[in-house]
């Protein structure tokens, strides 16, 4: 036995977790006994009714898809709608469907990795970097020495000085504090008028910045001192390998127009193939891409300064008037199913190394375009 239904989706959820997704999306198990024996799996970029009728004739007891077949609410399974059809279809042959989508999008092992590892890009990065974690602050304040211990409690407690799997994590050093409380104060120690000398500890912690008010309020509540002395510093978000598109490194440089062909003969073929905006002649040296719908990142490649940028439905204003800008890279837009099909087979060998189960990479062609008329001349 291969596996199971659920195995396999967790396998699926392990490298690209539905936590990732974006909100408005529909990832994960959309139907199949999660106890069933999978031998065989069919990846496709869409769940159309071809894809079915395939996953029938090679005896795929489950489909991995990129596309959510429910991205939006439907109120019936009328086998007379095409949506209808499809589940209905799947539920009666026992296969399984699982959909991957945003959260596939910026995997380390997503949809925009693969595209650049099949044209050839290297040196590999996030175009918009993802945070792994939330936001942190670093809390520092000092405290009478003999306070220490009470003070750590009370902000642990708060939220603070968690890291992984580990709680009251705090960094200490001693020292001499030293103030003169003013005519108006009410001192914890000391006297008004005259300089005190206290042996104090300074404590720094480590907190999420959402926990940041409620930490700060149990040090004010738990520090003897009328005015403690504290301070927060807003920690910068760790590299991550995740995040959305790749900037990458084409070596050596080559023209705009040989990066094109590049392209094209890394892609699936399509009707509508590469569309390029650009000087033939520029030369590429680093690039940016975005697989899938990329227009709304294209300020976002500019700001990287790269020579091209790589993605797919650029539309025509958004295109046209990035290109007015002086020094605006290249513009290269392919097939949106072609972009996103180089991931089916990082998905199948990730599959195959982690399963006996056989996964068979769908090359139906789902684009939406079938076929084009250019006039002549």
């Amino acid at each position: 036995m291969a596996g199971t239904v659920g195995e396999l989706t967790e396998l699926v959820h392990r490298h690209w977790p539905p936590s990732t997704a974006e909100s408005w999306d529909r990832v994960g198990l959309v139907c199949g006994d999660r106890e069933a024996t999978v031998d065989k799996v069919l990846l496709s970029v869409d769940v159309t009714w071809e894809v079915v009728r395939q996953a029938q004739q090679v005896g795929a007891q489950m489909i991995i898809a990129h596309h959510p077949l429910l991205l939006k609410g439907i109120h019936s399974v009328d086998p007379q709608t095409p949506k209808g059809r499809i589940l209905t279809e799947l539920i009666s042959s026992g296969i399984a469907l699982v959909c991957a989508h945003t959260n596939a999008d910026i995997a380390a092992d997503g949809v925009s990795q693969a595209m650049a590892e099949a044209i050839g890009l290297i040196d590999l990065r996030p175009l918009v970097q993802r945070q792994r974690q939330p936001a942190r602050d670093q809390l520092v304040v000092q405290v009478p020495t003999d306070h220490l211990t009470e003070l750590v409690d009370a902000l642990s407690e708060a939220g603070a000085g968690a890291i992984g799997d580990y709680d009251r994590c705090y960094f200490a050093s001693d020292g001499t504090g030293s103030f003169r409380p003013g005519a108006g104060a009410n001192p914890y120690l000391g006297t008004p008028g005259e300089i005190e000398q206290v042996a104090e500890t300074r404590v720094e912690m480590i907190m999420p910045r959402t926990r940041r008010d409620h930490v700060v309020a149990a040090l004010r509540r738990a520090h003897p001192y009328e005015e403690p002395a504290w301070h927060v510093i807003e920690l910068p978000p760790e590299p991550s390998a995740e995040g959305l598109g790749r900037i990458g490194t084409v070596r050596p440089p080559m023209r705009l127009a040989d990066f094109a062909a590049r392209v094209a003969d890394a892609l699936p073929a399509t009707v509508s193939g590469v569309r390029v905006s650009g000087d033939p002649d520029a030369l590429i040296g680093t690039v940016a891409l975005l697989g899938g719908a990329g227009d709304s990142e294209l300020s976002t490649a500019a700001a990287a300064g790269v020579d091209a940028y790589l993605t797919s439905d650029l539309r025509h204003h958004p295109a046209s008037e990035f290109r007015e800008a002086a020094d605006a890279p290249a513009l290269l837009d392919v097939s949106h199913w072609a972009a996103e099909w180089t991931w089916l087979p990082l998905l199948g060998r990730i599959i195959a190394a982690e399963t006996s189960a056989a996964a068979v990479v769908s090359e139906l062609r789902t684009d939406a375009w079938n076929f084009a008329v250019h006039r002549a001349g």
